[in-house]
């Protein structure tokens, strides 16, 4: 698959790139996998980070066992070329207050890659798949959170990709990174 940088700003030391490609094939030292609560990685974007990082990824979470909604964990790579996978569980919609499980999933993670040293991290829309969170609600979520975060804890983390392997969320990022991100 064609990897494509659509955009990207830099904000207060950290560059915030919107990518259309395969976040299995990302870099950065971490990346982020939209888990469910019991980090049980059979379909979607969990499925496709074992399939290609190795089932090392499915045991050490299955060690860590249930996340809450809203909340991170973190595991090796395996295979992958990132060294970290940070597991999100954000909320699945219709399940009650949707933003604020998807503002805290997000939170988390940065927090969490922060906390771990990590420089860099790719992540997915969290929860606009499968969980079926509406695709710009979530997106324009996930760019609020990340500026939020870096306004107060700027240096924390050099990179942060958002990663979309389908066209649409692609151009979604595109559109709100213009919007969030004014200069």
């Amino acid at each position: 698959m064609n990897r494509e940088l659509l955009n990207f700003v830099d904000f207060k030391g950290t560059k915030i790139e919107i990518i259309k490609g395969d976040l299995t094939e990302e870099d950065t030292e971490a990346i982020v996998n939209a888990a469910n609560s019991y980090l049980k990685h059979g379909g979607g974007v969990a499925g496709a980070i074992v399939r290609k990082g190795g089932y090392t990824i499915q045991e050490e979470s299955d060690k860590i066992g249930h996340v809450p909604v809203g909340k991170a964990a973190i595991t090796g790579g395996g295979k992958l070329k990132a060294k970290y996978v940070i597991h999100a569980v954000g909320p699945r919609w219709g399940e009650g207050e949707e933003d604020k499980k998807l503002e805290s999933a997000i939170f988390n993670v940065l927090s969490l890659a922060a906390e771990k040293g990590i420089k860099s991290l790719s992540l997915p829309a969290i929860s606009t798949g499968i969980f079926g969170f509406p695709k710009e609600r979530g997106v324009e979520i996930i760019l609020n959170t990340i500026k939020d975060f870096i306004e107060n804890n700027p240096d924390k983390i050099e990179l942060i990709r958002c990663v979309s392997i389908d066209k649409t969320t692609a151009d979604i990022f595109n559109k709100k990174i213009k919007k969030i991100f004014k200069k």
